[in-house]
């Protein structure tokens, strides 16, 4: 087992953890330099009187178009001040659940929301756009234990789960407030973080919702036990705490997730054969410091970019090294600052796309402005 622990200042002792367990690091991979990216502030263009609330997922598609989804039911009163009745200001109603943008920051389409043959989620979470344009959705309200899985128009295809169901974490039918999806293009197997209730990951066809394996920390059968507060000084737990807030899949076929309240990234194989985990700001207590990853997407997808949501920032990690290499942001309200920034998604240009949660209540962009 390999463990890399690189906290606040650790990436010195992160290396030595690195040479000792044997893995061969190549020069380049150590010398290329870590991208730069500044913020677009006039990213996206809002639709006249409408707002967005809690976007709580965000993803890229094959035409390079970001998807979000957002909590309409987040908005207070104020906010969506137009929405109310009467109407208690001149603006804003809120948008709907799934909006479609354009590279430029332009409305394409939004839908989303209860409808006939399947059960919405009472709290929006996590968004994925597959290799054929369907568009899957999480929810991690108390009773959300459904993934569900649209064309891009908004029709419905596919549920996984029940609202109000769940078998705990070796239930192979129920999920447990699952937190985020993704397809492998290879397979169409779906890949479910899951999540908020259970301790896993879980994988279904893509097409028919058939159950096909799962595993928890370590890449042994999850546990549903009692969970410790997290320690910064206990030795590595053999479970995953709550939530398990993300899976995203290399091209490579290595399977990253996000063990968010425990500060670390675990690394399997498809088959779910654990490999590695790095531990990044080990002394981050709160909400964690891993809360979403995406992949860059040059070749060899060198750089494994973070959302830290309780420090505020977008984290550069050299994907071959376990190394955190760069950083930027900070908690704050202007352009380029966030507040509980949940999710990232890159396009193929390498921009970073970003959607805040709980006040946060945006999406923000980040040109690549040098690699």
């Amino acid at each position: 087992m390999t463990r890399i622990d690189q906290t606040t200042g650790g990436i010195a002792a992160g290396l030595v953890a690195l040479a000792l367990s044997g893995m061969a690091l190549t020069g380049q991979a150590l010398a290329q330099e870590p991208p730069e990216y500044q913020v677009d502030p006039s990213w996206p263009t809002m639709p006249e009187g409408e707002i967005l609330g809690q976007v709580a997922g965000i993803a890229v598609d094959g035409q390079d178009h970001i998807w979000i989804v957002q909590r309409p039911a987040s908005l207070t009163e104020d906010e969506a001040g137009a929405a109310q009745n009467p109407p208690r200001s001149t603006c804003c109603v809120p948008m709907s659940p799934v909006v479609e943008f354009d590279q430029d920051g332009n409305v394409v389409q939004q839908w989303g929301g209860p409808g006939e043959g399947y059960d919405w989620p009472e709290n929006e979470h996590g968004i994925f756009v597959d290799q054929n344009d369907n568009v899957w959705i999480a929810g991690n309200g108390e009773n959300d234990h459904q993934v569900l899985k649209f064309s891009r128009d908004g029709t419905f295809l596919l549920q996984i789960g029940r609202p109000g169901e769940t078998g705990g974490s070796n239930d192979t039918e129920l999920l447990g407030r699952p937190a985020d999806i993704e397809v492998d293009p290879e397979t169409n197997e779906a890949y479910i973080a899951d999540g908020y209730q259970n301790r896993r990951v879980i994988v279904f066809d893509g097409e028919t919702g058939e159950y096909l394996r799962h595993w928890g920390a370590y890449g042994e059968e999850p546990n549903d036990g009692e969970l410790a507060a997290y320690d910064p000084e206990a030795e590595p737990v053999n479970t995953f705490g709550n939530p398990v807030h993300c899976v995203r899949i290399a091209d490579d076929g290595l399977v990253y997730v996000c063990d968010r309240v425990n500060n670390r990234i675990q690394v399997f194989q498809k088959d779910g054969t654990f490999v590695e985990e790095f531990v990044f700001n080990r002394e981050t207590l709160g909400n964690g410091s891993i809360w979403d990853l995406d992949l860059s997407p040059d070749d060899a997808q060198t750089w494994l970019h973070n959302a830290d949501g309780e420090n505020n920032q977008i984290q550069t990690i050299n994907r071959e090294a376990g190394e955190l290499v760069d950083r930027f942001g900070r908690h704050g309200r202007y352009a380029g600052q966030f507040h509980w920034v949940h999710n990232l998604a890159l396009d193929s240009s390498g921009n970073i796309y970003t959607a805040e949660v709980d006040t946060g209540k945006r999406a923000q962009k980040f040109e690549l402005v040098s690699q």
